[in-house]
């Protein structure tokens, strides 16, 4: 079965789009391994790095269902509540 495997790297320049051929019964996990995005960028940290299908948050041992989309997360730089806070006090 096809699923896609996504990731935007920091500076983000463009996003990187892998298009993986797995077995049926295939986790989020056993995907990324197999798609060698790990040897482009080793920040990604197996089990660590936060996922995704389609904007929902997933564990690494999700099963795939044909045509899924797996995101893989950069952790954030700064909070945005935070940006928001700072921002609001700034304009009193």
């Amino acid at each position: 079965m096809e699923v896609e495997i996504v990731y935007v790297p920091f500076p983000p320049k463009q996003q990187l789009v892998i298009k993986q051929q797995v077995a049926v019964g295939c986790c989020v996990r056993e995907a990324v391994e197999q798609s060698n995005i790990l040897q482009l960028f080793p920040e990604i940290v197996l089990g660590e790095t936060k996922v995704g299908i389609f904007g929902q948050c997933v564990s690494w041992h999700r099963l795939l269902q044909p045509y899924d989309r797996i995101e893989i997360y950069r952790p954030l730089l700064a909070d945005p509540k935070e940006i928001r806070r700072l921002k609001v006090r700034s304009m009193l």
